[in-house]
């Protein structure tokens, strides 16, 4: 059984991700960014971390999506744009970049050992019985609780902030005027 929900949720990350990159509406973008994050937290599941599968879903597959479904409809930039401005020296330095950077990840990954073995300067994990996700939540939000508040302010302020400066560039849906609909093609206008 495990096999099958690792085969089902595997290519459930792959369609997903290529549905992220090829859609077209933004809005579907981020609904396939959706299927991507839940079923990467199914795999989490499968591996028995259960704090991390916690916090994919609720950081990212809940807030950081719905903010960006949010910030799209909002702003209104789920509607198709031509791609004229496309230049083809464009085209390929990202080509040229992506390569490197894919190369650069696989010489990093090659033959590296990351655990280092070190100490951990927080203490030990908590014992079996009471679990890892209660030690976490009681460092979060007894040390660190200012820097978790924090954060949150800033995701707030950075949503107002693009909303705001979107609303003052002046880039709204042209709405048709009245007058254009009420004269026909051949008509002049009342004047």
């Amino acid at each position: 059984m495990e096999a099958v929900v690792f085969f089902v949720c595997g290519a459930a990350v792959i369609i997903g991700a290529l549905g992220v990159i090829a859609g077209r509406n933004p809005v579907h973008s981020a609904l396939f960014l959706l299927l991507t994050l839940v079923s990467i937290a199914v795999l989490y599941l499968q591996q028995h971390a259960a704090l991390v599968a916690a916090v994919q879903i609720v950081v990212y597959a809940s807030a950081i999506v719905v903010l960006f479904l949010f910030v799209i409809t909002l702003l209104g930039v789920d509607k198709g744009e031509a791609p004229d401005d496309a230049h083809p020296v464009q085209q390929v330095a990202a080509v040229v970049l992506g390569v490197l950077v894919l190369t650069g990840i696989l010489v990093l990954v090659h033959g590296n050992r990351w655990v280092t073995g070190a100490h951990s300067t927080r203490g030990a994990l908590g014992a079996a019985d009471s679990g890892n996700v209660e030690t976490l939540a009681k460092s979060l939000f007894t040390d660190f609780v200012w820097a978790f508040e924090m954060t949150a302010v800033l995701l707030v302020i950075a949503v107002v902030g693009s909303v705001v400066l979107a609303r003052r560039s002046g880039h709204r849906a042209d709405a048709p005027s009245a007058e254009a609909h009420a004269t026909e093609p051949g008509e002049r206008s009342p004047a």
